[in-house]
């Protein structure tokens, strides 16, 4: 009879037991589709499950009722809590406990999270953007560790080849500048020969990123009429490093000393065309062979994780000379032949430093020195002797803020003091002015996935005494991390070149351009697709008027004034994609671009003489093992000049790159290897201009003498 009874008892509490359990059942999405894995719960319990493939979730819980729920909450109503990756959390009180369709909304993304790419191509680590570290630089195409030369696998550069500078959607060479922590570098360029490729000054393992905007950029940015570089050093190292290279061309040693909170490094560089031009000699007609030595320091200290003090310094001195026919000089004795001689010091020097100064503000203020100085004996004609100095101070200070999720902004000072002097023969001018200028940034979040950015800047040129106010706008629509939609609209300036500034009597007014760019991204895991359409007008450009008096003494070409104008309108697309074969990489670049220009010297509008309408690039990298293959091919249609049209451009380019050990890395290219003789431009007087060799064969090693991280050659 006494265990009849406990049988019943428990038999109740059972009973009771399921009387008090509920049963909570519904479906989650976020208003579209299901949302799979999405965690459902009783708040301030265990009792909750995930959702299934379709979006649904049941479960039960004994946990309603006044006693166990918040304050305020009726009896027999449930507190649930639905999170997932991506949204925002969802919180609901009700007494329905079935049934229930819960909608979530994604996740706002803060202001400071986002990252607007369009028009902006990056390389390496920085601003919270890895793509390609300085290896893949040194790898791309037959770059040969070229900056300016792995740029220019990229969509809307053009195909100058007579030079190898950058000339981005229409626009001249000296208009896209370049910037190394934010401070601007007059020259960054070496100094070759007429009709010989130059290289970039820098080593891309200089740099953690590599930022190359090919339009649309925001305030801070001024003095670049169409792109801007801005360049990213190194972080304190927290290693020492030793490494040296050598090829046929170029031999280098560089290293680095580590300390508690800071590091100082060196780079030494020489390069000489001389062993190379005697093993496979070019066109021209050496007297003394292209010569480089560069010499770099930088010294790096972190005061705290909130202070990064950042110095760099860096000397290049070239040299050449150069039989060239024309250059003879007369004597009561006859004639005897002269050649080109060229001699160029290039200085460049920047300190900077970003500081929290408290109250969520960031401090950064730099100060850049660029200095270069030319020599040329026989420049044009036996005899004569052409020098030319410039140098430019760059200060800047700028403090920024992120007010809040949904707003970002800064604010900032900058100046560009400059100095020119030039002589040649009995022409000669001194000019000096300065630039000073304001600009603010606003990035807002109007919506969970549009944003605004909003930036103007202010400027004065001394040597006009014109000021120009230059507003600038960015509309984003970014619903997730695959896919942009862009517009930018802005107005950029830049002074003419100093030639131009001296010849109108110091009274050029600056050139001003007009971008309209509309950008769209997609990407996957293993394809990128950007589709970019823009349009460029440009006004007040220099024009030589030949028909007004010369200011300058002894010059008889006339006057430069600000009436010049052109347009540039184009397409460029690329595609990046990682999976159409296992271990292969394929780049693929096309621009088109229609320009048209009346300024410096044309009499009509016409397309620039540097602008080709087509350019295609493609470029393939395949890994096997420790060995990587990489194939360039690259077109471009013929460029137009008063005394004819080119033939189009062509070449396909080899590099092979051998991972020997942890610490050491062959490097091997040769361009051009079906020997077509391009044609770059044509003379005043219709001769062609090429190439001073059809093919160039480079062969590297790098090797690190004291690293411990694998396959890591950088020398800083």
């Amino acid at each position: 009879m006494k265990h009849r009874l406990t049988h019943i008892i428990l038999m109740l509490l059972v009973a009771c037991r399921a009387m008090s359990q509920t049963t909570v059942t519904g479906i989650v999405t976020d208003g579209h589709t299901p949302l799979a894995g999405a965690n459902v719960f009783i708040l301030g319990t265990i009792d909750g499950c995930l959702t299934d493939s379709l979006g649904r979730f049941s479960f039960q819980t004994g946990k309603t009722g006044e006693r166990l729920q918040p304050d305020g909450q009726a009896p027999g109503e449930v507190t649930l809590r639905v999170t997932f990756i991506g949204y925002d959390d969802y919180t609901l009180t009700t007494a329905q406990t079935s049934g229930l369709l819960i909608t979530m909304h994604p996740q706002a993304t803060a202001i400071d999270e986002v990252i607007v790419t369009a028009s902006t191509y990056s390389f390496g680590r920085g601003d919270n953007i890895k793509t390609m570290d300085a290896l893949d630089v040194v790898m791309a195409g037959n770059s040969c560790g070229d900056i300016v030369a792995a740029l220019q696998t990229l969509p809307g550069t053009q195909m100058v080849g007579e030079n190898g500078k950058l000339y981005v959607r229409g626009g001249e060479s000296d208009e896209c500048q370049t910037f190394v922590n934010g401070m601007h570098v007059l020259i960054p360029y070496s100094t070759n020969a007429e009709n010989n490729a130059v290289r970039g000054r820098f080593s891309p393992f200089l740099f953690k990123g590599i930022n190359f905007s090919l339009g649309g950029y925001g305030g801070e940015y001024g003095q670049a009429l169409s792109s801007v570089l801005p360049m990213e050093t190194t972080d304190v190292a927290t290693g020492d490093k030793l490494g040296v290279s050598a090829s046929l061309v170029d031999w280098n040693i560089g290293g680095t000393k580590a300390f508690a909170a800071s590091s100082l490094s060196f780079n030494v560089d020489y390069t000489s065309m001389g062993l190379y031009d005697a093993l496979f000699p070019d066109r021209l007609d050496w007297t003394r062979p292209y010569r480089k030595l560069s010499c770099e320091a930088q010294y790096k200290a972190e005061f705290s994780p909130a202070t990064v003090l950042k110095s760099y310094v860096g000397y290049d001195l070239t040299s050449l000379g150069q039989h060239i026919d024309d250059r003879q000089l007369i004597t009561g004795q006859g004639s005897s032949a002269r050649s080109l001689s060229l001699g160029e010091h290039n200085t460049y020097a920047n300190v900077t430093l970003k500081s929290d100064i408290g109250r969520g503000y960031r401090l950064f203020a730099g100060i850049a020195c660029s200095s270069v100085v030319c020599d040329i004996d026989n420049a044009q004609t036996a005899g004569d002797h052409y020098h030319n100095f410039r140098n430019e101070i760059h200060l800047k200070a700028d403090l920024r803020k992120v007010f809040s999720p949904v707003l970002k902004m800064s604010a900032g000072l900058e100046d560009y003091l400059r100095h020119s002097t030039k002589r040649y023969d009995n022409s000669r001018y001194r000019l000096d002015y300065h630039l000073p200028a304001a600009f603010a940034d606003a990035q807002l979040r109007l919506v969970p996935q549009l944003f605004l950015s909003l930036s103007a800047r202010a400027e004065h040129a001394s040597c006009d005494g014109g000021w120009l106010l230059m507003p600038r706008a960015t509309l984003s629509y970014v619903p997730s991390r695959h896919f942009q939609l862009s517009a930018l609209l802005g107005q950029y300036s830049q002074t003419a070149a100093d030639d131009y500034v001296a010849m109108s009597g110091k009274h050029l007014a600056q050139s001003v351009a007009t971008h309209a760019i509309l950008s769209m991204q997609f990407s996957t895991g293993n394809t990128l697709l950007r589709i970019e359409p823009y349009y460029k007008k440009y006004h007040r450009l220099p024009l030589l008027n030949t028909l007004a008096p010369s200011p300058l003494e002894s010059w008889e070409g006339g006057t430069y004034t600000a009436d010049g104008y052109g347009t540039s309108r184009g397409l460029d697309i690329f595609v990046e994609n990682h999976s159409l074969v296992k271990n292969l990489a394929t780049t693929l670049s096309y621009s088109f671009n229609d320009s048209e220009r009346l300024y410096l010297d044309y009499t009509t509008l016409r397309t620039p003489d540097y602008a080709s309408r087509h350019n295609l690039r493609l470029t393939l990298k395949y890994a096997i093992g420790k060995t990587i293959v990489g194939l360039a091919g690259s077109y471009a249609n013929g460029r137009k000049f008063p005394t004819g049209t080119t033939p189009f451009y062509a070449s396909v380019d080899a590099n092979l790159t051998w991972l020997v050990s942890p610490k050491v890395i062959v490097y091997s290219s040769l361009s051009n290897i079906f020997g077509r003789t391009n044609i770059f431009r044509y003379n005043a007087d219709g001769a062609a201009v090429t190439a001073n060799r059809n093919r160039f064969f480079y062969i590297g090693i790098f090797v690190s003498l004291k690293n411990n991280k694998a396959y890591d050659i950088s020398n800083f």
